[in-house]
């Protein structure tokens, strides 16, 4: 039905909606029930299939339909995907609602009337250009730096590390839009790519000849010793929380978990009932839970080099991971068996 988003429920039903002979794109919501800002994005969802209903638009739960996500690298919610002729054209990862309508026009939008290809154009170019200097380096590949899907990308990698290059990557199989657009835009026509300072350096080749001619030491920027990084952040603040998301928004159930834990415990407040009451406590209540110890947190799925690194580094391979002046706490688990024994707080407060 026009305007209506659709359910995958199974692998089956996904497939279908791809391919759906009536409809040129399709926008997949891979989503959670315990997320919140899932919730805010399937009424954005809602409100942009009303609007395009030449568009299918469908919401799939994440954990429900594993085979899908692990299909598609899923490993955070919301996430979008978009698909044309059952081929994946474009992703958007956040509950970015701006980007994510942004991204539905461009792509449902046709050949469009005189004028039309410039606009478009300009906005491709002004996309790629915000890429390029995402990062003091960039790396164009195919893959990851984790898991390179090229013999060239991995040669390249395998350079920039062993150089210690502090650099960042996009993955060219992620986005094909970006993928044929970056070859005309820089004129170069092949993959890996490496920018510096939004210049392009040129591709693997060049890259050799730098490290030969001992050029690529001067060239490329120098990341600190991933040792010395992860103990500058797990030292960061008396209170760390290595998460999937943040306090404000967390992509995973345990990460959830122990966010709502830690912001459960507190101190008793007691109240002299003849003093001033704090802002915001009334008389009704003579004493009440607040947070008594502050925290912060790290995202490490905008880190791939700390999500991988921290797990060695500490020898514990799972996330969430909390630490307390700099020492390894432990993961959810851990920490439920602290508040249950009631030995968080001075935990926390590095009192044991």
């Amino acid at each position: 039905m026009a305007g209506a988003v659709a359910a995958a429920g199974s692998v089956e039903q996904f497939q279908k909606l791809l391919q759906r002979p009536d409809r040129s794109l399709v926008v997949v919501h891979f989503w959670a029930p315990w997320a919140p800002q899932c919730a805010q994005m399937n009424e954005v969802m809602a409100a942009l299939a009303r609007e395009h209903s030449q568009v299918t638009f469908v919401q799939l739960e994440a954990e429900a339909v594993p085979e899908v996500s692990e299909k598609y690298g899923i490993s955070s919610v919301p996430t979008f995907l978009f698909f044309k002729n059952s081929q994946k054209v474009d992703r958007l990862d956040g509950a970015h609602a701006p980007e994510l309508t942004q991204k539905v026009q461009r792509h449902s939008a046709g050949s469009g009337g005189p004028g039309g290809a410039a606009p478009a154009q300009e906005q491709l170019h002004a996309r790629l250009r915000a890429l390029i200097n995402a990062a003091p380096c960039m790396l164009f590949m195919k893959g990851s730096p984790k898991e390179p899907r090229c013999g060239f990308s991995r040669q390249m990698v395998e350079i920039l590390q062993k150089h210690g290059v502090a650099f960042s990557s996009f993955d060219i199989f992620s986005d094909e839009e970006v993928r044929q657009g970056l070859k005309a835009f820089s004129n170069w026509p092949t993959y890996p790519q490496l920018y510096v300072a939004g210049e392009l350096i040129g591709g693997l080749d060049i890259v050799k000849e730098l490290e030969a001619s001992g050029e690529l030491d001067t060239i490329c920027p120098k990341g600190q010793k991933l040792e010395d990084r992860l103990k500058s952040l797990i030292n960061k603040a008396p209170v760390m929380l290595f998460m999937k998301g943040n306090k404000e928004m967390a992509k995973c159930g345990f990460s959830k978990q122990i966010i709502e834990i830690m912001n459960n415990t507190g101190v008793l407040l007691l109240c002299d009932p003849s003093s001033p009451f704090p802002a915001g406590i009334t008389r009704t209540s003579r004493s009440l839970p607040v947070p008594s110890v502050d925290y912060e947190t790290f995202d490490i799925l905008e880190d791939e080099e700390v999500r991988q690194g921290l797990k060695s580094f500490s020898s514990w391979p799972t996330y969430p991971q909390l630490y307390v002046r700099g020492e390894l706490v432990g993961g959810l688990d851990i920490v439920k068996e602290l508040k249950e024994t009631g030995e968080l707080l001075p935990v926390l407060k590095g009192e044991s």
